[in-house]
C-alpha cells in the first residue's frame, strides 16, 4: 500500500482521507498541504489504485476496510478521524462496520449510504464494457462531465486536466475491479443511526452523482451530524473548491 501524508508526523490527532473512484490519494493534496496545526493527515491509495497493489480473488468493498486497518495498526493509530469522498465514503462505511471503535469522527463528502439500484448496476456493467473497449482514457472521457460541476468545467480547465491525469494514471484492471466493488457494495443506510461519533457531511452544490438531497437525508439520519453545502462545486468538492472545503473541515475539527 502506498500512502501520502501532510501535517506533523508527531501530531496527536490524525485524519485519514479515502479517495474517490477512479482517482487516487493524490486527489487529497490540497488537504494534505493544509493540515491544521496539531493534525496529521494520511491519504492511502485504495487497493488497485495509484501505487497500491490489489488483492487476488473476487473484489469486495471490505478489501478497502481491511487494508486500512492494517495501515492504521502499522502507523500506531489508536483512534483517528476517518474521511471519505464518494467511493471513499463507501469504504469508510465498510470500515465503520468492522472497526467503529477506532473512529473518533467521520467526514462523509459527496457520497451516499445506499447501494446500487438495478439501473445503477446496469450502468456499472456499461462502464466495465467501456474499460474493456477503451481503457482508462474512455473512462476519463465518460466520467469527467459527471465528476466536476458546471462551474469548474466552464472556469477551471486546470482542475479538469488534473482530474483527467489522475484517472489515466490508474490501470484498466484496477479501475475494473473498483467498479465491481462499487456495484456489489451493501446498503449502509441502516448503519447511519449507529454512528456514535461526530460526523461532517459535505456536498457540492452542483454534485449530480450524489446530490444535495442525498446528503441532507444522510445527515438527518446520523445522530451528531453537521451538513455543509459548498457552492460552485460538483462531485469532487475538495478539488473544485479546496479553500472552502479546508475551511469547513478545519472549523469542524476544532469543535470535535
Amino acid at each position: 500500500m502506498r500512502w501520502l501524508e501532510g501535517g506533523a508526523t508527531d501530531a496527536t490527532r490524525t485524519l485519514v482521507w479515502l479517495h474517490a473512484f477512479p482517482l487516487s490519494a493524490e486527489m487529497w493534496e490540497p488537504q494534505l498541504d493544509a493540515a491544521p496545526e496539531g493534525w496529521r493527515f494520511v491519504a492511502p491509495d485504495l487497493a488497485g489504485f495509484g501505487g497500491s497493489a490489489d488483492h487476488d480473488g473476487r473484489p469486495e468493498i471490505d478489501d478497502f476496510a481491511r487494508d486500512l486497518d492494517e495501515l492504521v495498526l502499522y502507523l500506531g493509530l489508536r483512534r483517528f478521524v476517518l474521511g471519505g469522498l464518494s467511493m471513499g465514503g463507501y469504504a469508510a462505511f465498510a470500515y465503520l462496520r468492522l472497526h467503529a471503535e477506532r473512529v473518533a469522527g467521520v467526514v462523509l463528502s459527496d457520497t451516499k449510504s445506499g447501494n446500487d439500484s438495478p439501473q445503477a448496476r446496469d450502468g456499472r456493467q456499461k462502464m466495465l464494457d467501456l474499460v474493456a473497449a477503451s481503457g482508462v482514457t474512455g473512462v476519463a472521457d465518460e466520467m469527467l462531465p459527471k465528476l466536476l460541476g458546471a462551474t469548474t468545467q466552464r472556469d477551471d480547465q486546470g482542475v479538469v486536466m488534473d482530474v483527467r491525469n489522475l484517472i489515466e494514471a490508474n490501470s484498466a484492471e484496477g479501475v475494473a475491479r473498483g467498479i465491481q466493488r462499487l456495484r456489489d457494495r451493501p446498503d449502509s443506510t441502516p448503519d447511519l443511526a449507529r454512528i456514535g461519533v461526530p460526523a461532517l457531511v459535505l456536498v457540492g452544490e452542483e454534485d449530480g452523482i450524489t446530490p444535495v438531497a442525498e446528503a441532507r437525508a444522510m445527515s438527518a439520519a446520523i445522530r451528531e451530524s453537521t451538513l455543509s453545502v459548498l457552492p460552485r462545486a460538483g462531485h469532487l468538492a475538495n478539488l473544485e473548491r479546496p479553500e472552502q472545503f479546508n475551511t469547513v473541515v478545519g472549523k469542524w475539527l476544532l469543535e470535535i
